[in-house]
């Protein structure tokens, strides 16, 4: 039947693809802070800040 449960899906789907998924959206999330760190800089930049 095409009735399954969670459990029964997820048993089926392979290790390495979950652990895929889950470097996918973890390197995706890194690269997001990073635009947005870089974004901040420029502005701060752009206003006359500078590290010291």
């Amino acid at each position: 039947m095409m009735n399954k449960t969670m459990n029964e899906n997820t048993a089926t789907i392979p290790w390495w693809k979950r652990v895929g998924w889950l470097v996918v959206i973890w390197s995706a999330s890194v690269l997001g802070l990073f635009l947005v760190a870089s974004l901040f800089r420029l502005l701060m930049t752009a206003a006359g800040m500078k590290p010291e």
